[in-house]
């Protein structure tokens, strides 16, 4: 359940990073707030049985991976292969810090 959690938190923490785009529009603050508060509860429920380290390398690993996603997406950021293998790059060290000891 905590994994769950985790990962839920982080697709939080892409939401309220996204929202912070257009923060001084009414609806951009209401979600930035809702969402980093449910982001960062989650987050602690999470740290409660999953290790400090790997649960938040994880955490910030999804938030930053989704972000950079929704950039290149949504809002036209560059889509390079460099930027690309850098993000292959964060998973491949948030997986590492999950599978090894």
């Amino acid at each position: 359940m905590s994994w769950v959690v985790l990962v839920l938190s982080g697709i939080l923490e892409t939401v309220w990073a996204a929202s912070l785009k257009g923060f001084f529009r009414p609806a951009a603050v209401v979600t930035f707030v809702v969402a980093l508060a449910l982001s960062m509860a989650g987050l602690a429920y999470a740290l409660r049985t999953i290790p400090l380290g790997t649960g938040y390398a994880v955490w910030v690993g999804i938030g930053t991976i989704g972000t950079a996603l929704y950039g290149m997406v949504a809002l036209g950021d560059s889509a390079t292969a460099a930027r690309i293998t850098c993000l292959v790059l964060i998973v491949a060290g948030v997986i590492g810090l999950k599978l090894l000891p």
